[in-house]
């Protein structure tokens, strides 16, 4: 996924520019992190109080130069204009956050009113449209029908969440004005593979086949994950 991110970015701004960078539900901060060590300003909000506490860590690890590029806050991505003015950033993530928002529309138009014109917005979700797979693959024969009509989910904590659907996000993209403009599978054919599984010695082949896979049909249209990039108009 961070190769198709800085795919998207390399493809919209010119090599050396310096980006406003959102990270909506960074989580322990992998993301912001790496794009802060880009060179880019990163500003990284999060309502775990235990994430926060991650990242800040993390952070502290990091040279002088790393750590004044990065500022972290605390606080929920609904509440995006609490803390900044429409228009503030070039790039906004939000990774692996909507499956746990009932009710997203509001929180993505949220996201979409903080781009600047051309802004880059990238969100990564559940596929809703290849729930069946995982318990399928599984011989979870029972889940697997179960899965095909519905877009909730148990996820690998235990947690009942939601997953969506490309056709209805395609939808919300275009109505809040960052209308989509390439989309990816990610976890193509590692979704199976169990968290703790030691890093294979192939594991440049492993990326590879995942990448190719992520940008080829119908490969990535039964990927667990789906990585959506839209455009502020």
């Amino acid at each position: 996924m961070a190769r198709q991110l800085d795919e998207q970015i390399v493809g919209r701004y010119p090599v050396g520019q310096r980006l406003r960078v959102l990270d909506v539900g960074m989580g322990q901060g992998t993301q912001a992190l790496r794009l802060a060590r880009a060179g880019h300003q990163v500003t990284g909000l999060e309502r775990d109080s235990t994430m926060v506490a991650a990242a800040r860590q993390a952070l502290s690890a990091e040279p002088e130069g790393i750590r004044e590029r990065m500022r972290i806050i605390e606080g929920d991505g609904r509440d995006t204009g609490v803390h900044f003015l429409p228009g503030s950033f070039d790039v906004v993530l939000c990774h692996g956050v909507l499956m746990y928002v009932e009710e997203p529309d509001p929180l993505l138009a949220g996201l979409a009113r903080m781009l600047a014109p051309g802004g880059l917005l990238s969100l990564l979700v559940r596929n809703g449209d290849a729930l069946a797979m995982r318990p399928g693959l599984a011989g979870d024969w029972t889940g697997a029908l179960g899965a095909f009509d519905t877009t909730a989910y148990r996820n690998r904590l235990g947690l009942d969440v939601r997953a969506d659907r490309l056709s209805t996000l395609t939808a919300t993209l275009a109505g809040i004005g960052a209308p989509l403009q390439a989309w990816y599978g990610v976890r193509v054919f590692t979704d199976t593979a169990a968290d703790d599984t030691e890093t294979p010695a192939d594991v440049e082949a492993l990326l590879a086949c995942e990448e190719r896979a992520g940008r080829t049909d119908p490969y990535r249209g039964v990927a667990a994950l789906l990585h959506l990039c839209g455009v502020r108009g």
